[in-house]
């Protein structure tokens, strides 16, 4: 899930910067080994602590899955749960607001200009992308409030049954994608 929404921030900036900071586009692919190989290892970096003792794992819901234990009322897991609220959720999403903010506006100030296919094929593209994290966030914003319940709320809040939907919610997010592409992209839909 964190690699994920990380890779859908560092997209996000990517689309940002190829279509507003007139990069040099070039067959180097050091800077998609880069993106990618950041967002692993930023991953790991948020998802490690609770191994080593800051935090823990621990089964989840229904007891179908295993995740961060949110219920866990020590100093040290609620700070963990903060961090990676703040890091992983909070920061990457206001990064796409900003960057597809910025896109959007640069894309109807050229579009007042200049009206062609290649533009439109860019808000397309753009369409797509926005589609693609209102997905994924429709998909995480309600596990992130029932973790963030189930953390700060009175003990018992949050009862395995209700935080089932979330969880499978959540975890499903990485169907959209696929899906989201296919409906979108009319070589795809040609081919089915």
């Amino acid at each position: 899930g964190i690699v994920s929404l990380i890779s859908l921030a560092v997209l996000s900036y990517e689309r940002y910067s190829t279509l507003t900071l007139c990069n040099k586009r070039s067959a180097d692919y050091r800077k998609a080994l880069l993106a990618v190989g950041g967002s692993w290892i930023y991953s790991l970096v948020w998802t490690v602590p609770p191994l080593i003792g800051w935090s823990s794992y621990g089964v989840e819901g229904a007891g179908t899955s295993c995740s961060v234990r949110w219920s866990s009322e020590t100093t040290e897991s609620t700070s963990y749960i903060i961090c990676l609220f703040v890091f992983c959720l909070v920061i990457p999403v206001m990064v796409m607001m900003y960057c597809y903010g910025r896109l959007l506006y640069a894309v109807k100030q050229v579009g007042k200009i200049h009206k062609n296919t290649a533009r439109k094929r860019e808000y397309h593209v753009l369409f797509m992308v926005i589609t693609t994290v209102i997905c994924y966030l429709v998909c995480w914003i309600p596990y992130g409030v029932i973790a963030l319940l189930a953390t700060f709320g009175k003990p018992g809040v949050v009862t395995p049954v209700a935080s089932i939907i979330p969880s499978i919610l959540a975890k499903s997010s990485t169907v959209c994608n696929p899906i989201i592409y296919i409906l979108m992209n009319k070589q795809v839909r040609h081919i089915l």
